[in-house]
C-alpha cells in the first residue's frame, strides 16, 4: 500500500502525494531541475547537499538505477519530488528501480504532486525552505516545522560531504565519452602532468576527465592548506563543485589564495565562486539558483553559445570584481556571470558543469584549455 506524503513550504503551502523511497521526515531548501535525463547524476551530486529536489520533467525512474553513473558513493540531498514515478524501467545498463534505490540510501520522496505549480511558486517567490514527511501530516505542525527549518545561507555544508583523507584517482570516463575525446585529438599522452583536486564535495566525473587525458589525481580534502598541496609538486589545481554558501569557506579562501600564482588553477562551480572570492570579489545568493541541463552561456572570447549543464543558488557579484578579474563567460538567461579568469595568473573558473553527465557536451573544451596549460 502506497504512504502518503505531504511537502509543506515555509509559505504556507502544502503539497500532498504519495511517498516512495525511504519514509521518514526530512527538511530542507526547495529547489528544482529542469533536466530531462540524469536523475540518478543528479541524486548523487554532493552539491544538493541541504536541499529537497523538484524534478520538472513528469516521469521520473523510465530507465532505472546501475552503479556506473553515479557522481559519488550516495546520495547527499535531503529529498526528492517528481510528478510521476515510473515503476517499470527498461534499459540494459539497469540494475533496479530508483524507488529502490532511494529506500536502501535513506532518502525520502514524494510523487503525485503538481511539480508545475510548485515550480510556478519557486520562480514567483524564490526557493524556499519546506518540509517532506511520510510520517507527520498535520499541516499546522509542517508548516511551523519548515519555518523553524536552517536554511543554507551562512552554513558550511562542504564539511559534511568532502573526503576524509586524500587519495590517488584512477577511475576513467565511460567508454562512449572516452571515445569522443579521443576522435577530437584531446587525450594527452599518459602520466602527462599532475592534478591535485580539492574536492569540497566533487563529483565523480571530473577527476574522470582529467585522467581519461593522461594525468596523475590526487584529491585532497577541501580543508588542505596551500603548503600542503604544494608540496604534492602539482602541475595545476583544480577546485571543484559543492554544496551550499561559498562565503563561510574562509579556509578554502585563504587557501586558494595562497596559490594563485604558483600553480595554475581552474575552478568549477562553488570552486569558480571560491576562486572569485580569494580575489576579493563577493557571492551573492540567486532567486531561485539555476539548475537543469538546459542553460545557455555565452563564450564571450569566441562569440559561441554553449549549451551547458548548472546547479547552483549563488552567484559571483559583478559590481565587486576587483580588476585583475575579467569575465569570459555570461548565462544568457539572467546575464549573470559564467566565467571568469585572472588576468595575472593562470587561473580562471567557470560557473556551469563542463564534466557534465549524461551530457551536455559543448564545454569539454574547458578541460582541453586547462589541460594546455598544465602541460605546457
Amino acid at each position: 500500500m502506497t504512504a502518503l506524503a505531504k511537502l509543506a513550504l515555509e509559505d504556507g503551502t502544502i503539497y500532498t502525494g504519495n511517498g516512495f523511497g525511504a519514509q521518514g521526515e526530512i527538511t530542507g531548501e526547495v529547489v528544482f531541475n529542469t533536466s530531462m535525463t540524469g536523475y540518478q547524476e543528479i541524486l548523487t551530486d554532493p552539491s544538493y547537499r541541504g536541499q529537497i529536489v523538484a524534478m520538472t520533467y513528469p516521469e521520473i525512474g523510465n530507465y532505472g538505477v546501475n552503479s556506473i553513473d553515479v557522481e559519488h558513493e550516495k546520495p547527499s540531498l535531503s529529498g526528492f519530488i517528481v510528478r510521476e514515478e515510473s515503476r517499470v524501467f527498461s534499459n540494459y545498463r539497469a540494475e533496479g528501480p530508483l524507488g529502490g534505490y532511494l529506500a536502501d540510501h535513506g532518502i525520502v520522496a514524494i510523487s503525485g504532486i503538481d511539480t508545475r505549480a510548485l515550480v510556478r511558486r519557486i520562480r514567483e517567490k524564490g526557493a524556499m525552505r519546506g518540509i517532506l514527511s511520510t510520517i507527520d501530516l498535520d499541516d499546522n505542525s509542517l508548516i511551523q516545522k519548515a519555518k523553524q527549518s536552517e536554511g543554507l545561507v551562512g552554513r558550511d555544508l562542504v564539511r559534511e560531504v568532502m573526503p576524509k583523507q586524500s587519495i590517488q584517482w584512477d577511475g576513467k570516463l565511460d567508454d562512449w565519452t572516452a571515445v569522443e575525446i579521443s576522435r577530437r585529438g584531446d587525450a594527452i599522452k599518459p602520466n602527462a602532468s599532475h592534478v591535485v583536486c580539492m574536492d569540497f564535495g566533487m563529483k565523480w566525473n571530473i577527476p574522470r576527465h582529467f585522467v581519461s587525458r593522461g594525468n596523475q589525481v590526487t584529491v585532497v580534502p577541501g580543508d588542505t592548506s596551500a603548503q600542503a598541496i604544494l608540496d604534492l609538486a602539482p602541475d595545476g589545481v583544480f577546485l571543484s563543485n559543492g554544496p551550499g554558501d561559498p562565503e563561510p569557506l574562509e579556509y578554502a579562501q585563504k587557501t586558494i589564495a595562497e596559490l594563485i600564482g604558483k600553480t595554475p588553477v581552474f575552478g568549477i562551480c562553488l570552486g569558480h565562486q571560491l576562486l572569485s572570492l580569494a580575489c576579493g570579489a563577493k557571492t551573492f545568493k540567486l532567486k531561485f539558483g539555476h539548475r537543469g541541463a538546459n542553460q545557455p552561456v555565452l563564450d564571450l572570447e569566441t562569440g559561441k553559445v554553449e549549451i551547458t549543464t548548472q546547479n547552483h543558488g549563488f552567484a559571483v557579484e559583478e559590481a565587486s570584481l576587483p580588476d585583475c578579474l575579467e569575465i569570459t563567460h555570461r548565462n544568457l538567461n539572467d546575464d549573470t556571470i559564467a566565467g571568469l579568469r585572472h588576468r595575472e595568473s593562470a587561473a580562471f573558473g567557470v560557473q556551469h558543469h563542463p564534466e557534465a553527465s549524461s551530457g551536455p557536451h559543448d564545454s569539454h573544451y574547458l578541460f582541453d584549455r586547462f589541460q594546455a596549460t598544465i602541460s605546457a
